[in-house]
């Protein structure tokens, strides 16, 4: 397994966080927060993120896909304590951005993200507009 940059480890340094309860559901049989159920919380953090930059606002045809999700666990989460997923931009390319996220509970980072994703028209991979390029520029993480 990976280990993770030092950067990722500290919620100061990205620029959105969002809280998220755990819920009863979410446990394993081990007593801790199941991987799928991690992978949700990220999903909600990272939706919530884009929603706050309105990262919806595109062009007529165009949609943004998801390519890749990437996900390091590094220490066990429980319930009933809530999750704090911070997130910010690790990456922008021509047509496609790095979410770079990482779930805080307690203070501890307990797993990292990266997504990948990719704005598209009828063609295939669009350009990013001048404003949304500006906005991602703005929200990259603090990153060494």
């Amino acid at each position: 397994m990976p280990k993770p940059e030092a950067w990722q480890l500290d919620p100061a340094n990205y620029p959105f966080s969002h809280r998220t309860e755990t819920r009863f559901a979410d446990m394993d049989l081990l007593g801790h927060i199941n991987n799928v159920a991690m992978a949700g919380l990220f999903e909600h953090g990272r939706g919530m993120f884009n929603h706050a930059i309105e990262v919806q606002r595109r062009a007529p045809g165009q949609r943004w896909l998801i390519v890749s999700v990437a996900i390091e666990y590094i220490a066990e989460a429980h319930f009933p304590a809530h999750v704090d997923v911070a997130c910010g931009i690790l990456r922008v390319g021509g047509s496609s951005w790095q979410i770079a996220s990482a779930a805080f509970q307690g203070g501890e980072c307990k797993a990292t993200c990266i997504t990948t994703i990719v704005l598209t028209d009828e063609k295939g991979p669009a350009p990013l507009p001048k404003d949304l390029r500006e906005e991602f520029e703005r929200l990259h993480v603090k990153s060494a």
